[in-house]
């Protein structure tokens, strides 16, 4: 990675590799994808190699406003719908982005959890009290960024071990369409959308409108380029080796296979690797959600610093939802895998408004703002997104009101609703 790309100092540099590197994997991400692998094989792999495809082209978009504006998306945002009569808006996409952080807090603090108990075997209880005060502290001090790079590496060695253990796995050739060839097997959906949520996370357009601060931008292109790319190869790393899992999917059978392959230590970095990745992670969304709220909220800048009690009343508030679900003895897999959805559905709303944000005339020069083949291919990502969530809105829906639409109809209505909306979208952007 480039030498430009490396943490400067203070809280943009902090975003970055929590963001990029450590937080991408996440224990949403070690969960969602361990369970595609082990239940569908290779089939889902389509959906990590577009998930990875649009990471890189919305957080190249987000990084690419702030190069021109000096400003983050939430503040371009803020910027575009000023006065109280716009206030609403700006309040309702905050709500939307602090539920989805407050989804991942949940399974963030569950998936650290699950990682100490495979290796202490401890009260589920303390340990989530533990993994609170620590992610406490840690906001509250500010000064994480050092723990956050050495967590981080572990992430990344837990990574190097399931590429290993999928070297052993030995797909069948024929098995590998599944790496591009879209296919959402019977009751698969809720795990498809989750895939895209944990990979292409919503918050992170936000955080990732700041990394390239002071950089050019092929310097930019490059760092989120890499920084992504090596993300989703630990991604399809963790699909492949687990479908060498036997029996039920969970930790334990996930921790046994990496036993069973490589040898004991390779449990016990199992374990580490998945508390890591929650710990690091425990810390940015509820930091995400603050900043989101400085960018969307913040109309007194010196009323939303690091330090400032509206600042910390934000992320204390995600915080405290994410350790209320972790003490209600929730089951961390279906929770995180939950979580994950939620945000793949929340996602189209926030790629709209960053799309919106970089055809903007008033705000980016024209050499800043998207040509025909980035706008094409933006608008590609929120109609797949679009449909994939609206899908599961309706099924879950469905499922507390029969009646409310037949089984055979929910594809054709979402897809009617994608279509609806990328067409919206395409007028705006015509009439500009």
């Amino acid at each position: 990675m480039p030498k430009t790309i490396s943490f400067r100092s203070g809280l943009s540099s902090v975003l970055f590799w929590s963001v990029i590197s450590a937080a991408f994997i996440g224990p949403g991400t070690v969960t969602t994808t361990a369970k595609a692998g082990s239940t569908y094989g290779l089939t889902l792999l389509w959906a990590l190699t577009f998930s990875i495809v649009a990471t890189i082209l919305l957080q190249e978009a987000a990084a690419r406003i702030t190069l021109a504006s000096g400003k983050s998306l939430g503040e371009i945002i803020a910027l575009k719908y000023p006065g109280a009569s716009q206030r609403y808006l700006r309040i309702m996409l905050f709500i939307a982005v602090a539920f989805g952080c407050a989804a991942y807090q949940a399974g963030n603090i569950l998936g650290a959890v699950a990682g100490l108990h495979l290796l202490s075997g401890f009260s589920n209880t303390w340990l989530t009290l533990a993994v609170g005060a620590l992610s406490f502290s840690l906001l509250w001090a500010g000064n994480f960024q050092q723990i956050a790079r050495i967590l981080g590496m572990v992430v990344f060695l837990m990574g190097a071990a399931f590429f290993a253990v999928a070297l052993f796995a030995e797909p069948a050739w024929w098995e590998w369409k599944g790496l591009i060839v879209p296919n959402i097997p019977q009751g698969a959906g809720l795990l498809t959308i989750g895939l895209i949520g944990t990979t292409i996370v919503p918050y992170n357009l936000f955080l990732a409108s700041g990394i390239g601060q002071g950089q050019r931008m092929s310097e930019m292109r490059m760092g989120v380029s890499l920084a992504v790319l090596i993300g989703g190869l630990i991604s399809g790393s963790i699909l492949v080796a687990c479908i060498l899992v036997k029996g039920p999917f969970s930790f334990e059978a996930v921790a046994a296979t990496m036993t069973d392959t490589l040898g004991p230590w390779a449990s016990w970095l199992f374990g580490f690797g998945l508390f890591a990745a929650g710990a690091t992670s425990a810390v940015t969304a509820p930091l995400a959600a603050a900043i989101t709220a400085r960018g969307l909220l913040g109309a007194r800048e010196s009323a939303w610093t690091a330090k400032s009690p509206s600042f910390r009343a934000v992320w204390m508030i995600v915080l405290a939802i994410g350790l209320l679900f972790s003490l209600l003895n929730v089951k961390p897999i279906p929770a995180i895998i939950l979580a994950q959805a939620i945000n793949g559905v929340l996602l189209p709303l926030v790629a709209v408004f960053l799309l919106l944000a970089v055809n903007d005339a008033d705000v980016l020069p024209a050499n800043y703002r998207n040509g025909l083949s980035s706008n094409i291919a933006m608008l590609v990502i929120v109609g797949i997104t679009g449909f994939l969530g609206f899908y599961n809105i309706l099924t879950a829906a469905r499922q507390v009101f029969p009646t409310i639409t037949p089984d055979e109809y929910t594809t054709h209505i979402s897809l009617l609703f994608s279509l609806l909306l990328v067409g919206s979208l395409l007028w705006r952007l015509y009439r500009r």
